[in-house]
């Protein structure tokens, strides 16, 4: 009786090996690849996320519709986090454990993203261009770890810089919230000014992501001389910043924001708010470059699909981090583990026309593009001024 049991109990063993799917690893079936985003759908860097998912989304649909990849269709989970930690915990937990997503995508905040690598590199989940640029992101190098653009830490640095020789300043300062993302900003600026002569980190103001009155603020600083302020806020402070320094009259008072403040939007501001503002990011502004057949078509397919009326930054960076995906995906084989997918992302070589820079990934650096675009808000648009 004892082997009859056995027996059997092998045979529904080899049963159920022989019935389970042929791709053990999580999020990867013959039939569909699982990928997800913690995101910011609703808080203060929404006007990021949100359009970034929705841009993401219709690349997606486009590879679906087209067969997919290898014969996977790509299925994008995207859960809303508002800026807030706790959410952003659960909803890590839930899509690399409860969804058990292959990789992760455009995943937003710095302080989300650092707590989320324990959990998602012991499940081997990639992260792929994460919404934000802070240096923890590609380092120190992790086989998994892919960020998209040049960090905060460099673009500040090259901004402050190129700013300060141009206007001939002298005083650096910053406003910033104190988190990885805020510190990043805040520790580029007074680098960049410890090491240029003439140049000298002055003064500094922080505060909260729901912060909304900065008078006290833009009075300190200007009280202690800044004439250059690296900021390190969300984009509604940022614009509030601008409009409230000129109601104050501190026109001798210049603001720079890294890429986090890069966004269409800012430039959009009725009664010209955020005129003369300046950002150093890691890539061109979409309606400077409407000349490119790749920008139109991302455009029109965008708006058509989504009834907004501009793109915008978000979307931009949805698009191009979605195309970095599907190339990834393709160059790994059909045999997906996280090993081919890292090789997939490590032959990575090409120009991306909707973002304007240059896509370069290999087995030592995990820093897609480069370059620092530096541009100024003139009459209700971007332009760009330098590129470093």
């Amino acid at each position: 009786m004892k082997t009859l049991t056995t027996r059997l109990a092998t045979a529904a063993m080899a049963a159920a090996m022989a019935a389970a799917p042929v791709h053990a690893q999580q999020g990867v079936t013959d039939t569909e690849v699982l990928i997800g985003s913690n995101n910011d759908l609703s808080g203060p860097f929404a006007a990021f996320g949100a359009p970034a998912t929705k841009a993401a989304q219709l690349v997606f649909d486009e590879v679906n519709e087209a067969g997919g990849i290898h014969g996977r269709k790509i299925r994008f989970v995207v859960e809303d986090h508002g800026y807030q930690m706790p959410k952003a915990i659960q909803g890590m937990n839930k899509l690399v454990n409860g969804d058990k997503v292959f990789a992760m995508l455009l995943s937003l905040g710095t302080p989300m993203n650092i707590a989320a690598f324990k959990l998602q590199d012991a499940k081997k989940v990639a992260n792929v261009s994460p919404l934000t640029a802070a240096r923890q992101m590609a380092e120190p190098f992790h086989p998994l770890h892919f960020a998209g653009t040049a960090t905060y830490y460099d673009q500040i640095r090259v901004g402050v810089a190129h700013l300060a020789e141009m206007k001939g300043a002298t005083n650096i300062c910053a406003m910033y919230l104190p988190t990885d993302f805020g510190k990043d900003i805040k520790e580029g600026a007074e680098s960049i000014s410890a090491e240029t002569e003439g140049l000298s980190f002055v003064s500094e103001t922080t505060h909260k992501p729901d912060d909304s009155d900065f008078v006290g603020a833009l009075q300190k600083l200007n009280a202690d001389g800044c004439q250059i302020v690296a900021l390190a806020l969300g984009v509604r402070q940022a614009i509030t910043v601008s409009g409230t320094a000129k109601k104050l009259g501190l026109t001798e008072m210049s603001f720079i924001n890294s890429s986090a403040g890069f966004h269409t939007v800012m430039a959009k501001v009725p009664g010209g708010v955020t005129e003369g503002m300046y950002a150093a990011s890691g890539w061109a502004d979409l309606l400077s470059r409407m000349d490119k057949p790749e920008v139109q078509k991302f455009f029109k397919r965008y708006t058509e699909a989504t009834g907004e009326e501009l793109p915008g930054s978000g979307a931009l960076l949805g698009h191009s981090s979605a195309e970095t995906l599907v190339r990834a995906l393709e160059a790994a084989g059909p045999d997906l583990t996280p090993e081919t997918f890292q090789k997939g992302m490590e032959s990575l070589n090409y120009e991306d026309v909707v973002s304007g820079n240059t896509v370069t990934y290999s087995a030592t650096d995990h820093q897609g593009a480069d370059e620092v675009v530096i541009s100024v808000i003139k009459d209700g648009n971007w332009m760009e001024i330098a590129r470093q």
